[in-house]
C-alpha cells in the first residue's frame, strides 16, 4: 500500500514520528475499526480515527441526532438534527478525510448480533452507555479474537482500558477479560444515566481522544498500552490513576470452567 502525495502531506506529522513513520501510517490505512456508538465518546473517537487515516471505520448506532446531544457529541451539528447518527457522523468523517471508508451499521448491538458485527473488523472500540451492550461487545470480541478498547464516563469521572482476553501474557497466563474486571453488571437503576445526573461535555472529548490513541497504539504498536490496566479519571480534581487487574480463573469466558467457544 503506497501513500499518495496528498496522503504524505496529510499525515506528515505522523510520518516524521519514529513510533509511526511511513510503515505505521500504512498499517493505519489498512486497518478496519468498528466503533460502537456515535455519541459522547464515539464523536471525538471517530473524528480522531478519521484524521489519523484509519482506512475503514464501521459505526454501530440506531439513534438520531437530538438537540441535547450537541453539548458533547461534537461530530454532529445543528443542521444534523433529526438525522441518523450514523449518517451525520459519516458526513463529518468524509468532509474531514475523503480517504476513509465509512460503513454504517444502523442497529443496536445485542448479544444476538454482536459476533457478526465485530467479525469483519480488526479491532473494536466501545463507547456505549449501558452494561448490556458492553458485555455483549466484550464477549463477542473474546470469541472472535478481536482486541477491544472500552471506556465509560460519569458526571466528572471516567474509566478506560484495553482488553485482549483472547490472548495470553508473556508468562502464559490468559489476559483478563472484561468479565474479570466487572464480573456482574450493577442492578438496574443503580447507575444513573447522564440525562438524569448530567455530564461535563469536555470529559467525553478527553476520553474519546484517549480511546483513539489506544486504537492507534494497538494498530501501530508503540509504548505500553492498557491491557490489564484500568485508567481512572477524575476531572473534578484533575486526577489520573491507573490500577492493575488480572485474569480471574472463575470468569465464564476463559476461566477454568469455561466452555470451548463455538
Amino acid at each position: 500500500m503506497m501513500l499518495s502525495p496528498q496522503e504524505l502531506e496529510r499525515y506528515a506529522r505522523h510520518i516524521v514520528l519514529r513510533e509511526i513513520g511511513g510503515p505505521g501510517q500504512q498499517k493505519l490505512g489498512r486497518a478496519r475499526v468498528l466503533v460502537i456508538g456515535a455519541g459522547g465518546l464515539g464523536a471525538p473517537l471517530l473524528l480522531y480515527l478519521a484524521a489519523a487515516g484509519v482506512g475503514t471505520i464501521g459505526i454501530v448506532d440506531d439513534d438520531a441526532v437530538s438537540l441535547s446531544n450537541l453539548q458533547r457529541q461534537v461530530i454532529h451539528a445543528t443542521p444534523d438534527l433529526g438525522l441518523l447518527k450514523t449518517e451525520s457522523a459519516a458526513g463529518a468523517i468524509r468532509r474531514l478525510n475523503p480517504h476513509v471508508e465509512v460503513v454504517a451499521h444502523i442497529a443496536r448491538l445485542t448479544a444476538a448480533n454482536a459476533r457478526e458485527l465485530v467479525r469483519g473488523y480488526d479491532l473494536v472500540a466501545d463507547g456505549s452507555d449501558n452494561f448490556s451492550t458492553r458485555y455483549a461487545v466484550s464477549d463477542a470480541c473474546f470469541h472472535e479474537g478481536k482486541p477491544l478498547i472500552t471506556a465509560a464516563i460519569g458526571t466528572f469521572d471516567a474509566t478506560l482500558t484495553t482488553i485482549r482476553g483472547h490472548e495470553k501474557g508473556a508468562d502464559g497466563t490468559p489476559n483478563p477479560t472484561y468479565r474479570c474486571l466487572f464480573p456482574d453488571a450493577p442492578p438496574p437503576g443503580m447507575v444513573p444515566t447522564c440525562s438524569e445526573v448530567g455530564v461535563i461535555g469536555a470529559l467525553a472529548g478527553v476520553v474519546g481522544a484517549m480511546m483513539a490513541l489506544e486504537v492507534i497504539r494497538e494498530i501501530v504498536g508503540f509504548g505500553q498500552g492498557l491491557v490489564g490496566r484500568l485508567m481512572m479519571i477524575d476531572m473534578r480534581d484533575m486526577r489520573f490513576e491507573t490500577i492493575r487487574y488480572r485474569w480471574d480463573p472463575d470468569n465464564p469466558l476463559s476461566g477454568a470452567k469455561a466452555e470451548a467457544p463455538a
